[in-house]
């Protein structure tokens, strides 16, 4: 038994060149909608991260400016805090001064003896 013709083995070629070249022009097309989808895909990164950098530097700067504002609210604070302690302290001391001027003219008039004068500083803030 011969085998196939050369003209049926040529129409076997032919056809499976044909389904090839279909094949090639089918995969060109997947890879043309593959690169439209990877450039889509870029620019909405692109975007987006532009939305992204955008939203950062606003969040940024307004949080800096929150910071400068509290940081200026509590230098003012403890500014305040510090004249208020400053000023207890010179009334504590001059206190202080007053009652032993007293405690001392009360000694030297006689009026208090030395004891009670111990007792009296003992009493005295530290």
């Amino acid at each position: 038994m011969p085998g196939p013709s050369v003209e049926e083995r040529v129409g076997v070629v032919e056809e499976k060149t044909r389904n090839i070249i279909e094949k090639v022009d089918d995969l060109k097309v997947d890879v043309r909608d593959m690169h439209d989808c990877l450039d889509r895909t870029r620019d909405q990164l692109d975007r987006k991260l532009d939305d992204m950098l955008v939203e950062y530097r606003t969040n940024r700067d307004n949080y800096y400016a929150a910071m400068k504002e509290s940081d200026k609210v509590n230098q003012e604070a403890h500014a305040s805090m510090m004249a208020k302690i400053e000023a207890f302290e010179k009334f504590k001391t001059k206190g202080t001064y007053i009652a032993i001027g007293v405690a001392a003219f009360l000694v030297g008039t006689g009026y208090l003896t030395h004891g009670e004068v111990g007792k009296i500083i003992s009493m005295l803030p530290k």
